[in-house]
């Protein structure tokens, strides 16, 4: 029995570990966005600000906002610039997918690019070469960790004699809760981001492969959708990530 048509993605192999090229290119270019937009908004800094300087105010000033609300303003002021390159980052990715999705017709396989006979004959030819790196679980998952690292560090650092103890707070039992936790916030927090993503991406592909009729209006009501469920999971994630890195910080708070 032929398995359903599916699109298949090139990958590259290097010190035995496997590298999606599409997850590359996508990061490459939303990281690209990310310093096109942010470079010339600074470096010609205005007392009457306009045009992207003005965007650029406006998206640092609702940040600064979310900030205000998990730390006091001089800290808020300290974790800024993380926050806006996070923001703008995952906003970008979430929407590479959504507006230049790439794909196109193969007439060979190409093994060293893990494109195998199989995989080949059940796509019927079709590889993707663009698509949101955060429609992969690999990249949502990383961000996501390395958030709670970046998170515990700052907690240490801010309480190192405290810091440990307050695992065993309010008596030693409640250690492994608190572990529990540990563990489930970067994975919900990873998993919420990839599954809105990578739904609306596959939901993009049915569409333009199950009628005509479904790539008229209907594709660019759910194109302008995903635009807002893109941006809307870009805010969200980089929410909880405050959310997480205050709660390390302000322990005393717990």
């Amino acid at each position: 029995m032929k398995c359903a048509p599916m699109e298949i993605t090139p990958k590259v192999q290097f010190l035995g570990l496997t590298f999606d090229v599409t997850v590359m290119i996508g990061t490459l270019v939303a990281s690209l966005l990310v310093l096109l937009i942010t470079i010339p908004a600074a470096r010609r800094l205005a007392l009457r600000p306009s045009g992207m300087q003005t965007v650029m105010e406006m998206v640092i000033d609702f940040l600064r906002g979310v900030l205000q609300l998990s730390f006091d303003k001089k800290s808020a002021d300290k974790y800024i610039g993380f926050v806006v390159t996070l923001f703008l980052f995952i906003f970008f990715a979430n929407q590479l997918g959504v507006m230049m999705m790439v794909p196109s017709e193969a007439h060979h396989p190409i093994p060293e690019w893990g494109l195998s006979g199989e995989a080949f004959e059940n796509a019927e030819g079709e590889v993707v070469w663009f698509r949101s790196p955060t429609a992969d679980m690999n990249v949502t998952f990383a961000m996501a960790f390395a958030i709670a690292l970046f998170a515990h560090f700052m907690g240490i650092r801010k309480h190192p004699r405290q810091y440990l103890a307050h695992y065993f707070q309010p008596f030693k039992g409640f250690v492994f809760l608190h572990i529990i936790d540990e563990l489930a916030k970067p994975t919900t927090h990873a998993m919420r981001l990839w599954a809105n993503i990578f739904a609306g991406e596959v939901l993009i592909v049915i569409m333009l492969k199950a009628s005509p009729l479904l790539t008229g209006a209907p594709l660019l009501v759910w194109l302008g959708y995903s635009i807002f469920v893109g941006t809307v999971q870009a805010y969200i994630f980089t929410v909880l990530a405050t959310v997480y890195i205050s709660q390390k910080v302000n322990i005393d708070h717990h």
